[in-house]
């Protein structure tokens, strides 16, 4: 896949390259489905962080997921940046 380029479609897979972006996909839909935003929403907040450029799509879905759960005050940035922050201490552990 290239840097911004879709995911495959119906029957091209693999639909995620990495156990995180299912992840973050599967978040995404339970938060919809819990009511935290509406799907609208999600959409303008993802093409706004397509738009933005340069990272692969799912790092754009993440971003996107990431400032709409703080827009909605579902997490706030401290708590967003602390999540990136340990994650990133274990990537730098993980062999």
């Amino acid at each position: 896949m290239s840097r911004c380029e879709p995911p495959p479609g119906p029957g091209e897979e693999p639909v995620f390259e990495a156990p995180w972006q299912a992840q973050a996909f599967a978040m995404t839909l339970a938060l919809h489905q819990a009511g935290c935003f509406a799907w609208g929403e999600w959409a303008e907040t993802l093409g706004a962080e397509i738009a933005r450029g340069g990272k692969p799509y799912y790092e754009h879905w993440l971003d996107a997921l990431e400032r709409i759960v703080a827009a909605k005050g579902i997490a706030s940035e401290a708590v967003l940046a602390a999540r990136r922050a340990a994650w990133a201490r274990a990537a730098a552990r993980t062999p």
